[in-house]
This record gives structure tokens, C-alpha cells and sequence, in this order.
């Protein structure tokens, strides 16, 4: 059984940051696409930042420059560094987990999720 458990959302000012960290059980890591999502009330989920198996990472323009999502293999976890936070990242924050060495930044693609973590960031 796949679970992804995310840990370290919260409430910040803008220009603020927060460490986002996904703990991974039920699949090889190493085996898969790893991503962080975001879905704003209002909005359709959209992707932040993926991980492949091989090293590559992908980034949203919007968060280029600002957020570094990181795992470690041998400890099964995924995280998420965001800095100069704005208001407009706030979002409720989903690990998701796609055992392929195919990795992108759409939603449809990734059969396992995590229930989420709020990030609030005021102005």
C-alpha cells in the first residue's frame, strides 16, 4: 500500500519561507517520478516542481528561482523548499508519487497522492 504524508505547511509573511517534506512508504523511490501540486481555492491543481529517478527536476515558471524540491532515497522523503514566499503561492500543497521513469507536471499522470498540507502566506 503506496501512503505519502506530507509535513510542514503553515502560515508565513510574504517574502517568508517553509520547508515542505513528503514521507514516502510503499514504493521504490528510486523507481519513481516524485512531485509537489498545488491547488488554490478556485483553482484547478497544478504542478510546482517534479523529481525523476534520474536526476532531473522540473520547475513551474512561477516558482523558478524560488523553490527547490529535493529527496533522499534511502530515506523514502520528498521536500520542498520555498522561498520569497508570495501571497499568491498559497495553496494547500500535495506530495504525489508516479512509478515511472516518464516525469512531467500533469496531475492526470501520478496515481498516488497525499492529503495535503495548507501554506498561507500573507502580505
Amino acid at each position: 500500500q503506496v501512503q505519502l504524508v506530507e509535513s510542514g505547511g503553515g502560515s508565513v509573511q510574504s517574502g517568508g519561507s517553509l520547508r515542505l517534506s513528503c514521507g514516502v512508504s510503499g514504493i521504490v523511490l528510486g523507481a519513481a517520478c516524485m512531485g509537489w501540486f498545488r491547488q488554490a481555492p478556485g483553482k484547478e491543481r497544478e504542478g510546482v516542481a517534479n523529481s525523476a529517478f534520474t536526476g532531473t527536476t522540473i520547475y513551474a515558471d512561477s516558482v523558478k528561482g524560488r523553490f527547490t524540491i529535493s529527496r533522499d532515497n534511502v530515506k523514502k522523503t520528498l521536500d520542498l523548499e520555498m522561498n520569497s514566499l508570495k501571497p499568491e503561492d498559497t495553496a494547500i500543497y500535495y506530495c504525489a508519487a508516479r512509478p515511472s521513469d516518464a516525469c512531467d507536471l500533469s496531475s492526470s499522470r501520478f496515481p498516488y497522492w497525499g492529503q495535503g498540507t495548507q501554506v498561507t502566506v500573507s502580505a
